[in-house]
């Protein structure tokens, strides 16, 4: 069977494309990074992927807010695009800035909400700019989080990372076992502990922590600790890509 082609969008500001390549292509995925503009041009380019990732980062700065820019080229640029690539069941992933742009395009929570925003990444409760390994609680009952442990780490790197939604919203996450990832010890103030979630179809990620930061176990800061520590963000992509087998 032929590996799955990914997509990884790349913007002015972008920085974590590299490592979110050589976390797919070691896992099987065929990989190709591609300027925003490119798809701005010819939008059909998405139909030759079954993974598109948005990628960690801070695209043009975060001018205005974080991944706002990008969100509005993806609504006014190639909307109908992205409907058909969701449409096609195919995989969609944000990570950081890009959990910020399929928020703030209204992709997540809920991809059927005809791009209506309904929930946003705004400031730290701290006001400053977090960069740490946090620890995380897993529902593993995602296409993504399958096989992780419940009890996992991985680095976190932002400074508009507090996850905040209406109560219904919020409600509604709960109830449709949405949410993924939680914060153990909550370092920015998300709502609810919210680290990652899954649309209602369960094929769109958005997540603040770093997954292709921890593809390797030589990566984990404390050497004394990782013959004990699952790999996390080794098993999400290998989730991703074997999703198509």
């Amino acid at each position: 069977m032929s590996k799955p082609r990914a997509l990884i969008v790349r913007t002015a500001g972008t920085n974590c494309d590299f490592e979110t390549e050589f976390a797919l292509k070691k896992n099987g995925g065929q990989v190709d990074k591609v300027h925003v503009n490119r798809i701005i041009e010819k939008p059909s380019l998405l139909r030759q992927y079954q993974i598109m990732v948005f990628a960690g980062g801070f695209s043009y700065g975060d001018y205005i807010s974080a991944g706002k820019i990008v969100s509005n080229l993806v609504l006014n640029k190639f909307r109908d695009a992205m409907t058909e690539f969701v449409g096609a069941k195919k995989l969609l992933i944000g990570i950081c800035n890009g959990f910020q742009i399929l928020v703030k395009t209204g992709l997540l929570p809920l991809s059927r909400n005809n791009f209506r925003q309904s929930a946003t990444l705004m400031n730290n409760d701290s006001g400053s700019f977090i960069c740490k390994w946090v620890g995380l609680s897993v529902n593993p009952e995602s296409i993504f989080t399958r096989n992780l442990p419940r009890d996992i780490e991985l680095p976190i790197a932002h400074a508009e990372g507090k996850f905040y939604a209406d109560e219904v919203t919020l409600e509604g996450l709960e109830e449709n076992k949405q949410v993924v990832l939680r914060y153990r010890d909550n370092p920015n103030g998300s709502l609810n502990d919210i680290a990652g979630i899954v649309d209602e179809t369960g094929r769109i990620l958005g997540m603040m922590p770093h997954p292709e930061r921890f593809c390797l176990a030589e990566q984990y800061p404390q050497k004394s600790d990782r013959d004990h520590l699952a790999v996390a963000g080794d098993i999400i992509f290998r989730n991703a890509v074997g999703y198509f087998d």
